[in-house]
């Protein structure tokens, strides 16, 4: 369990869901990691948790200083960065295009594609100086298949993957590999938080998928944020060296197409008609 050791990961986004399951997976394999949110007390909490190789920074990616101070803060704790993971987000206000506030579709670029573009920007250069090192931007399955989100978060995340594309070739050069990973629908508080349910348990969320899921999902079951956050190791250790560029799908087969299951009951609904 040491495939990132002494490698340095800061992570945006961390006091919770995918991010929180990042810090721990990337300790428990040998990292240090930089935990970097807005809510202190959860981060402080899980720093606590993970020990010396855990240090939390409290962090705005929509606010440049911030951001700036982050990058700053991990190189001065630990030495040197080896990896940003960039997984901060939040719901869209967006609604139907023609009643959406300007102001919301910014809010979604701003935190969605210009807080990784930021980051990219202030931990690249020592990066491309010392010729290694990662970046991992978080992108989305409504990146690749419009109608699972509001409209505002899909293009932000299709900008994101696309950002990182860029990223991949500018860098590549010099030793340092971007990728992107787009989960699909994920096992975290954020459903509750964003349905109006409130406060659900995990379990509610997963019984409220298993009516949705099997007839868009070929895969059984929901996706944990463990499972994100091990994609997320594999591009940060040695064995992606020679992974650039891509956007790694972590959604149970959604977006490869529709389960044949589903497929089937609609060529027997097809037939059913035509011959009515």
């Amino acid at each position: 369990m040491a495939r990132l050791k002494d490698k340095v990961a800061v992570i945006t986004g961390a006091t919770s869901g995918i991010g929180s399951a990042c810090a721990r997976r990337f300790a428990e394999e040998g990292a240090k990691v930089v935990i970097a949110g807005r809510r202190r007390e959860l981060g402080e909490a899980l720093a606590a948790e993970i020990g010396p190789a855990a240090l939390f920074v409290a962090c705005d990616v929509t606010v440049e200083a911030d951001l700036a101070h982050l990058i700053e803060r991990a190189a001065a704790g630990f030495g040197r960065i080896d990896c940003v993971i960039s997984n901060a987000g939040a719901g869209s206000a967006t609604v139907d295009i023609p009643q959406t506030d300007p102001a919301a579709f910014d809010q979604d670029f701003a935190l969605h594609v210009r807080a990784p573009f930021l980051a990219m920007k202030l931990a690249a250069p020592a990066m491309l100086a010392r010729g290694q090192g990662c970046f991992i931007n978080m992108s989305s399955l409504s990146a690749h298949r419009a109608g699972f989100n509001t409209f505002g978060y899909e293009v932000a995340k299709a900008a994101v993957a696309h950002l990182t594309r860029c990223a991949a070739i500018e860098f590549g050069a010099r030793g340092v590999r971007a990728n992107a990973i787009s989960p699909g629908p994920t096992l975290t508080e954020i459903f509750g938080k964003h349905s109006g349910a409130g406060d659900v348990s995990e379990a509610d969320v997963e019984a409220a998928f298993a009516r949705l899921l099997p007839s868009i999902q070929p895969l059984p079951g929901m996706a944990h944020a463990r499972d994100v956050a091990d994609a997320a190791v594999f591009l940060a250790s040695d064995e992606a060296r020679y992974v650039n560029g891509h956007d790694l799908v972590v959604d149970g087969g959604i977006a490869a197409g529709r389960p044949a299951a589903t497929m089937k009951a609609a060529w027997r609904a097809i037939g059913e008609a035509l011959a009515g």
